[in-house]
């Protein structure tokens, strides 16, 4: 079942590896598929190394193992808050990368003040608020999703791809999983940049002009960047 979207997933989660967003199991990503109703996921706490394509696990949208030896990622009720609340994302990605994590454990939005940053999210990667202790001890996981979705009132999910929760670390999402790793690898290096940025400058002012243009020009209603026939 799925034996694509499993690939896909297996790969995702060791480009994440690959990409240094990951220690140990600290991460996971996953896949949706809309036709079906059914998420494909990385297995909970299971080491990267030796893991295959067959050890991903299959669930439905009430988080029900459908198929898969494993037990699902312990993030899994956070995922599918993301697919049911963000009709276009088809896969999404957690990390604890350094530079994203310390930015959610301070509580405050990755600014846009750059064209790397531009490139990929239109607005600041925002934070999310802190989470009350009912709903860390009721539902956390779910609440997790929800505390991001509720983050993202006003906001165009799509247009911005990715958020912090608070004290915790990063999300990221996209069309596929793929493009959620991108979004992973994306958040960390603008994190990372913003920090120095700041550090040599605080008093730094954003360019909203350049800002427009960069995200416009990839992702605008009059796109130019790249091959007219990707």
């Amino acid at each position: 079942m799925l034996h694509t979207l499993k690939q896909q997933v297996f790969i995702a989660n060791l480009s994440l590896v690959k990409h240094g967003l990951v220690v140990f199991t600290w991460g996971n990503a996953s896949a949706f598929d809309r036709e079906r109703g059914l998420m494909v996921i990385k297995p909970s706490g299971v080491p990267y190394e030796g893991m295959t394509a067959g050890d991903m696990t299959v669930v439905d949208l009430d988080g029900k193992v459908v198929e898969g030896r494993y037990k699902p990622s312990s993030d899994s009720p956070t995922h599918l808050e993301l697919y049911r609340a963000f009709p276009n994302a088809g896969g999404a990605v957690h990390t604890h990368s350094t530079y994203a994590t310390a930015w959610a454990q301070a509580g405050i939005d990755i600014p846009n003040i750059g064209t790397t940053h531009a490139d990929y999210f239109k607005d600041d990667i925002p934070c999310t608020r802190a989470m009350t202790q009912e709903e860390v001890e009721a539902d956390y996981e779910a609440a997790t999703g929800r505390v991001i979705v509720e983050r993202f009132a006003g906001l165009n999910p799509d247009h911005t791809p990715g958020a912090l929760v608070r004290n915790h670390g990063p999300f990221s999402w996209g069309k596929d999983v793929d493009a959620a790793v991108v979004h992973a690898v994306v958040i960390e290096q603008a994190a990372k940049m913003a920090y120095v940025a700041l550090g040599l400058n605080p008093q730094l002012q954003m360019n909203e002009h350049l800002i427009r243009k960069h995200f416009n020009r990839k992702h605008g209603p009059k796109a130019y960047y790249g091959q007219n026939n990707k």
